[in-house]
């Protein structure tokens, strides 16, 4: 079950052009129709009536093609860019009614961002690095020391806390970047394509660490990304932009199986279906099955299915949470369900 709502994004909008606030003055055209008078008028709505919840421990991953509005949308959350109209909930009060003074102290206690260029100050170490935004907190030179040791050991970095950026690589580079935001503690955490930079094998072994860290941490996470093989892999739920509209919200397998229209069914299209498929997808019931067979978890991916199909060649038990049997994944069981699916194109499941 989902945690309580951390962050809430509602009616959300950003409008390029000179006073995009007189549209707001009770206006009640529905929002597409809205944008497209902004639009003959000249202007550039960039986030148009953007709304999602964010909940308590969750990573929900914003994603879209270059110029879909996620990065303005984040901006927006973080109020680095200020939006025309809408609400940013954080634990029910609004970041866009809040003083300069108040958003400072906002962003120093109970944010993190980490963007896509590092931003590290290049006559700093490791540790000063990371360091500097405990000092902007007021902590005393013994605090910052000790909280700065222990996100360097967390992202890995132990060892090299009196380096320069010169003397690290791309991704002990974002490695600091990540420590720098993780060490103020936040309570809701920003990321826009912090990985977008690197070469695909440290981009991969950098989505490990983030993983590995969010197990420990349970971070609230607005992740910003392009590439949906990077969000099925990080996202509890995502959301899918084009031209600064949210077209559809749910979790990685919920956009794969029931896209909504055209557009989700292409973005997702070329995804291995055996990256998404759960266990309680391919099982099927038998009744005479062999006693002591390895049991699993209904939602584990087919994907870690096949090394334990391999060493149980018989089948594996999917036995739900309260230890009730929903069936056994054989290899034969498993290939038919991947050959519906590929002869199908995309699956409709129903949700109860």
């Amino acid at each position: 079950m989902p945690g309580s709502v951390k962050l809430s994004c509602r009616n959300l909008w950003k409008v390029y052009g000179p006073d995009p606030s007189r549209f707001f003055a009770r206006n009640s055209m529905a929002p597409e129709v809205l944008a497209t008078e902004m639009r003959a008028q000249g202007y550039i709505p960039a986030a148009i009536d953007v709304g999602f919840d964010v909940h308590v421990g969750e990573t929900f991953v914003i994603m879209g093609l270059s110029g879909s509005g996620k990065s303005t949308v984040v901006r927006c959350l973080s109020r680095l860019i200020e939006p025309e109209h809408g609400q940013v909930l954080l634990d029910g009060q609004d970041l866009l009614a809040k003083s300069d003074r108040d958003l400072i102290e906002i962003r120093r206690h109970k944010m993190g961002m980490v963007f896509q260029n590092f931003g590290l100050l290049p006559h700093l170490t490791v540790i000063e690095n990371i360091s500097f935004p405990l000092r902007l907190q007021g902590l005393t030179p013994a605090a910052q020391r000790d909280r700065a040791a222990h996100v360097i050991d967390l992202v890995g970095l132990k060892g090299r806390e009196n380096s320069y950026p010169r003397q690290l690589s791309g991704g002990q580079q974002q490695r600091v970047g990540i420590a720098r935001s993780l060490a103020v503690e936040p309570e809701l955490w920003f990321l826009d394509e912090p990985f977008s930079a690197l070469d695909p094998l440290i981009r991969r072994q950098m989505q490990d660490e983030f993983l590995r860290i969010q197990r420990v941490l349970k971070k609230s996470i607005v992740f910003i990304t392009h590439d949906f093989m990077e969000a099925l892999r990080i996202a509890d739920r995502m959301a899918i932009m084009r031209d600064g509209r949210v077209v559809q919200i749910g979790t990685p397998e919920e956009l794969i199986l029931n896209p909504a229209d055209d557009y989700i069914a292409q973005f997702t299209g070329e995804v291995p279906p055996i990256k998404i498929l759960r266990a309680h997808q391919c099982a099927v019931a038998i009744a005479n099955r062999p006693v002591g067979l390895p049991q699993i978890a209904p939602d584990e991916r087919m994907e870690g299915l096949l090394p334990k199909l391999a060493a149980s060649p018989a089948g594996l038990d999917v036995v739900g949470p309260d230890g009730a049997y929903l069936g056994t994944v054989t290899a034969t069981s498993l290939v038919e369900t991947l050959g519906r699916v590929e002869g199908a194109g995309p699956v409709r499941v129903a949700h109860g």
